[in-house]
């Protein structure tokens, strides 16, 4: 009766153990899934949207989120002067602000000018 009792018991504990990995084991598999699907991605993002919005640089041409595009005259800790248009209207944004930068290219510039040269001479 004894021995009966035993072996009962040490497959309750086994049945136990299997069914315990059974409910954790998909648990922890869509954690994992949600990590990798949305949080790190999410993150990645940030952190390139944070080096954007660090790196801009004095006549650098920026559309800030709500749709404003204008060329950067002004930077200060955390804010940015835009000058937009040909009245050269001057406008203060926080750099949160920022939704895209086109760097400015002085090289290309003087590519492009000496090339413009170049074909006025012909």
């Amino acid at each position: 009766m004894n021995l009966m009792f035993l072996d009962t018991a040490a497959s309750t504990t086994t049945d136990m153990g299997a069914s315990m990995i059974g409910l954790v084991l998909p648990m922890v598999i869509l954690i994992a899934m949600m990590y990798f699907v949305l949080y790190r991605p999410q993150k990645k993002q940030q952190k390139k949207d944070a080096e954007m919005r660090n790196s801009i640089e004095i006549g650098d041409e920026v559309t800030t989120i709500g749709g404003v595009i204008g060329r950067v005259v002004a930077i200060k800790e955390d804010t940015f002067v835009l000058e937009t248009g040909s009245d050269r209207v001057k406008i203060r944004f926080r750099r949160s602000a920022i939704g895209s930068v086109e760097k400015l290219n002085m090289e290309a510039e003087k590519t492009d000018a000496k090339k413009a040269d170049k074909k006025a001479d012909k």
